[in-house]
């Protein structure tokens, strides 16, 4: 077996994900994947019927705005999406860097299509 290469996220995504909302693949890990993404101002509401989604926040600020209320996240803060549970996430601080874990066959926009859909995920190097 090759000796596993290790990734600095935070470093990585500055360098290699040159716009907001493009989800970057970090590793796979069994049926799911870690993904990298800048958040912008504000995304699309939209749901995940089938799959729950994790995000951890890397860098900056950002808060998940929910029907009925909104988190704020900082630094080294994780949520847990419910599945079905509609949200809407959007960047507190210019281009925070957050982890996301979900199944690989997650859609970034879920059950929403939009200019934002990324059908195509560019791996991290």
């Amino acid at each position: 077996m090759a000796v596993p290469r290790k990734i600095n996220l935070v470093s990585a995504a500055e360098s290699q994900i040159n716009g907001v909302w493009q989800p970057h693949i970090a590793g796979d890990i069994n049926d799911s994947q870690v993904k990298i993404a800048k958040f912008g101002e504000v995304f699309d509401w939209h749901a995940h019927v089938q799959e729950d989604e994790g995000f951890l926040v890397l860098k900056g600020r950002i808060a998940i705005d929910f029907r009925d209320g909104v988190v704020e996240l900082g630094e080294g803060d994780f949520l847990v999406v419910p599945r079905g549970v509609e949200h809407r996430p959007r960047a507190l601080t210019s281009e925070p860097i957050v982890l996301m874990v979900e199944p690989s066959t997650t859609l970034n926009t879920g059950d929403a299509q939009s200019a934002l859909t990324v059908t195509q995920l560019n791996r991290l190097q």
